[in-house]
Parts: C-alpha cells; sequence; structure tokens
C-alpha cells in the first residue's frame, strides 16, 4: 500500500508540472538542469508535449537535434545533453 501511495503521489506532482509548463508558469529549462526527485524517471519526449505549441513531431525534432532518443529519462540523462536541451529550449 505505501508503494501504491508513493505512485500515485508522483503522479500528481508530475500532472501539476505538467498543467504549470503548459501555463507558462514553469521553465522546462530550469526542470532539465535541476529536475526534482519525483523527475528522475519521467521521459523527457512527455514533458516536452506539455510545452505549449510543442506536438509529437516538434518534441521529436527538438530530441534529435541535441542527440537524444525519446525514451530517454531526465535522470539518464547526461550533462552534456541537459545543457545542450536547456539551450535549445530557451532559444525556441
Amino acid at each position: 500500500m505505501d508503494a501504491l501511495r508513493a505512485a500515485n503521489k508522483v503522479r500528481a506532482l508530475r500532472a501539476q508540472l505538467k498543467r504549470d509548463l503548459k501555463a507558462g508558469r514553469l521553465s522546462i529549462g530550469s526542470l532539465l538542469l535541476d529536475p526534482p526527485p519525483y523527475l528522475e524517471t519521467a521521459k523527457v519526449f512527455d514533458m516536452l508535449l506539455a510545452l505549449p505549441k510543442c506536438g509529437r513531431v516538434k518534441a521529436t525534432k527538438i530530441l534529435q537535434s541535441c542527440r537524444v532518443v525519446p525514451s530517454k529519462t531526465f535522470g539518464g540523462l547526461s550533462e552534456r545533453q541537459r545543457a545542450e536541451l536547456a539551450e535549445r529550449l530557451h532559444r525556441s
């Protein structure tokens, strides 16, 4: 039951994070450079989809330009990938 409660808490936090990204209250660049612990296992692609004016095609192009596979999680990004993605998204 504790694991279920923890999983539900993480899902709720991620859902709120996506709403904040969609509304522009939060920057994905700051999340990439310093992700909260509950975001370590989230896919970068899914968070990109939460951005305004960013659909599947644009998210895929952004990831490809930074040499990141769509299945990569926040915790699995290298420092180079984090910095490159943050810079690329800051320019967009």
